[in-house]
């Protein structure tokens, strides 16, 4: 298995070297690494303050670590936060966030870069966020004895680190200090190959940041103008599979306004979302639109083209639908919209979501397997108002039942005095 993994770091950063002149992230992954450890160096020389570094897959990751980054800013001024990132897809929409004092990208996982990103950093704490297990870095951290945790992980059966084939991957478990998991399953997961004494179920740290984002909300008027009295169903980072069936829903319910947030903004993902959806517009020209006082024919479908709106937009829905679940990537996040209260739907590739499991099982979330159980969900969910509330007030007692993870989380490192202040 080493040798495989090996393999596949070599061939990673090659494969992406290849298609980046035809693939923009693919692009930005190259052209992002290029003076990662020029500006790394130029950071930490900045500066004698010790650093905390914290590790995310993509946006999602860093969504879920926010709310112990904020803790540990708030509780420990004398460390920066150092935030890696491996997919273009977060760094780009998170690289100015003011909780970090310096983000950038993570080089590609080698025993050489795992040498000179420690040699530079020297962190006093590390923390990985939910998954994304690197050898070579974990291998280095653990040779300077460094605390590592890992925070809001989950683990299922079918991972190699339960195949018997798995040792490899097992070997780089042995490099975490404490897992920090959101389940019991998880737990007994890693109980079974050696790991019980160093885990804890701490929960998700998502519902801590979903519930502080709600707490938030700002009015957005345009957004309100738009959305009038009508029943309003918000679409969250759909993909095409996502979209075509959306699209029959939209047609056939004329009262219905849709609010659309693709999972991709590049301008071709755009443009298609544009002619899915009738009488659509671009939030940006609405909102142009709006703020000009410049008249249009009534929108049905607003389709956003902006990142970060979308956690606000659901306080606006009837029905919150998340995208991915007709894809085999699975569903995006449920918890952003649960929060505020609304049912929730989605496709049939969720069940590696234990949040999206436990809000079915709650009743306030309902999955649907092909276009015809989506339209028959939702046109029950609209003309049946006391099924609907019901299903909304289930979503919201049980995010706000499942908050306190991130409290766990500093109560260990407080106790433990990982970090002082």
């Amino acid at each position: 298995m080493k040798l495989l993994y090996q393999i596949f770091i070599l061939l990673y950063p090659l494969a992406a070297r290849l298609i980046a002149p035809f693939n923009v992230k693919a692009r930005e992954w190259v052209r992002g690494r290029r003076n990662v450890f020029k500006e790394l160096n130029q950071f930490i020389t900045a500066s004698d303050k010790p650093v905390i570094w914290m590790h995310c897959s993509s946006l999602g990751e860093f969504e879920q670590g926010l709310p112990l980054a904020e803790e540990m800013k708030k509780n420990h001024p004398r460390y920066r936060l150092l935030v890696s990132f491996f997919s273009p897809s977060g760094y780009l929409v998170r690289k100015n966030h003011p909780i970090a004092d310096f983000i950038t990208y993570l080089p590609m996982d080698s025993r050489s870069n795992a040498k000179k990103w420690m040699d530079t950093v020297n962190p006093a704490l590390v923390l990985f966020i939910k998954y994304e297990f690197w050898h070579f870095y974990l291998t280095a951290i653990k040779a300077r004895q460094v605390p590592t945790l890992l925070v809001s992980g989950i683990f299922r059966p079918d991972q190699l680190f339960f195949r018997f084939y798995g040792g490899f991957y097992r070997g780089m478990l042995k490099n975490i200090s404490q897992f920090f998991v959101q389940d019991e399953d998880s737990k007994t997961l890693l109980t079974g190959i050696g790991f019980g004494s160093q885990t804890s179920v701490s929960g998700d740290t998502r519902f801590d940041r979903v519930i502080t984002i709600a707490h938030h909300f700002q009015a957005n008027e345009v957004i309100a103008k738009f959305c009038g009295s009508h029943e309003v169903i918000v679409a969250g980072s759909t993909w095409s599979e996502d979209d075509k069936f959306l699209h029959h829903l939209a047609i056939a319910n004329t009262g219905l306004r849709m609010i659309v947030a693709p999972h991709d903004i590049q301008k071709e993902r755009l443009e298609e979302c544009l002619t899915f959806y009738p009488d659509a517009i671009l939030y940006s020209d609405y909102h142009n639109a709006f703020k000009n006082n410049i008249p249009l024919t009534e929108a049905r479908t607003l389709v956003i083209d902006n990142m970060g709106m979308l956690s606000s937009l659901y306080h606006y829905a009837s029905i919150a639908f998340i995208g991915g679940g007709f894809t085999d990537e699975g569903i995006h996040n449920t918890l952003e919209a649960a929060v505020y209260g609304m049912p929730v739907v989605f496709g049939p590739v969720y069940d590696k979501y234990l949040e999206a499991v436990e809000l079915i099982e709650t009743g306030a979330a309902f999955p649907a397997e092909d276009v015809v159980e989506l339209e028959q969900i939702i046109r029950t969910l609209l003309t049946d108002e006391n099924h609907r509330k019901s299903a909304g007030i289930a979503a919201k007692k049980y995010v706000a039942e499942k908050a306190g993870a991130t409290r766990k989380i500093m109560d260990y490192i407080q106790e433990n005095r990982l970090l002082t202040s």
